[in-house]
């Protein structure tokens, strides 16, 4: 190969990763080991790369079990795992989450003091490379895994269906990050 075409290749193949990553297709993740415990029977129903003014954040990974209707998503078990791009500390994933949560529904000032505590509680400061999966449970709330250790869960139905509501509503503020991670076109 020529040096001046070099360049070229390597970028032809950068941005053919790239739309292969916002699709979800190239760098599918194996399953995480915890997920046979915590949703036993899912599978990967879509994956996606997140940026926010170009800075990669994280890889997320949508599993679900057979029957799963995003129309209904509250309504069935499933999980959600985002690996970080970044480091971030517990307290800004916990108030970015709240933010996006009540973009989508009025959360009352009670409930969101109750909410930020729980999650406060369950989420970790991330580095590079961690893991966080949660784990939906209808009716019940949300259960979170962090590199596949059980962090602690939040009994909150309501708070379960906010909280993924962020990823999976059709109100997403992420709309094509949400078809990636149902699998749709």
């Amino acid at each position: 190969m020529t040096p001046d075409r070099a360049p070229m290749t390597r970028r032809m193949l950068l941005a053919s990763g790239l739309v292969l990553l916002s699709c979800g297709g190239a760098w599918a993740q194996p399953a995480p080991a915890e997920l046979a415990q915590a949703l036993p029977g899912a599978s990967l129903a879509g994956q996606t790369r997140f940026r926010v003014w170009g800075f990669e954040v994280y890889d997320a990974g949508l599993w679900v079990r057979p029957g799963f209707s995003a129309t209904g998503f509250d309504a069935h078990p499933l999980a959600l795992e985002l690996r970080y791009l970044r480091d971030f500390a517990a307290v800004d994933i916990a108030e970015r989450s709240l933010k996006e949560m009540r973009r989508l529904s009025p959360v009352s000032g009670e409930q969101e003091k109750l909410w930020l505590d729980e999650m406060r509680r369950v989420f970790p400061n991330v580095k590079k490379g961690d893991r966080l999966l949660g784990v939906q449970q209808p009716g019940q709330g949300a259960a979170f895994w962090f590199n596949g250790q059980l962090r602690g869960d939040i009994r909150d139905a309501e708070f379960a269906r906010a909280f993924f509501g962020i990823w999976l509503s059709p109100r997403s503020s992420e709309p094509a990050m949400r078809q990636a991670l149902l699998g749709t076109p």
